[in-house]
């Protein structure tokens, strides 16, 4: 099933069927003027919003800049006070409170960091995102669907089916876009390969 305009989807559980890349999703709110969130799950509620017949408008830009975070780091200070950023500063803080001499922000201290950021939530700390670092605490799970077209490729080239082609990463692709842009579960296997042989054939 090829996937239709956005504009002639008329629920979310249709719209849902499909594949949609962060950008598209980007365009579309920002296309109905609604609020366009960095993250794939946040994009994904405010278009489950506007088929539910809200509309979550962008946030109005206070007028004038932030003051620069003056005071102490510690695990009570408030993510959006400090100004919190994926930089030095506060990786040397964390390496400190973990004693992980080479410390990584995971994907999902990224989420939520992003998420309380969009949300405004000033009772966020420094230390709730410690307890998200060691699995203590939940509140924004990395949207692992965007590692989709990844796995997908990797599957592929795992075929050994698919060594006879002489071009992969084409081959890969156009078979992605087949099931990216149809209903079916965005997953590669060797039956799919099989079924679309003839579109195959050129590569």
């Amino acid at each position: 099933m090829e996937r239709p305009e956005f504009d002639s989807i008329k629920t979310y559980e249709e719209f849902s069927k499909y594949y949609w890349y962060r950008d598209e999703l980007i365009a579309i709110c920002k296309a109905h003027g609604l609020k366009a969130p960095s993250g794939k799950i946040e994009l994904n509620k405010v278009i489950e919003a506007y088929f539910n017949g809200e509309k979550i408008l962008p946030e109005k830009k206070k007028a004038g800049g932030k003051k620069k975070f003056q005071g102490e780091l510690t695990l009570e200070t408030g993510l959006i006070e400090c100004g919190f950023t994926f930089g030095p500063k506060f990786r040397e803080f964390f390496i400190k409170q973990t004693g992980v001499e080479k410390f990584r922000f995971n994907v999902d201290m990224v989420a939520t960091a992003k998420a309380v950021k969009e949300n405004g939530d000033e009772s966020f700390t420094l230390g709730d995102l410690l307890d998200i670092y060691h699995g203590k605490k939940t509140y924004a799970i990395y949207d692992k669907s965007a590692l989709q077209w990844n796995q997908f490729m990797r599957d592929f080239c795992g075929d050994d089916a698919t060594k006879s082609f002489h071009d992969r990463l084409k081959a890969a692709a156009a078979l992605w876009k087949i099931v990216r842009d149809s209903d079916r579960e965005k997953k590669y296997s060797h039956e799919l390969l099989e079924e679309y042989a003839e579109c195959m054939k050129k590569f």
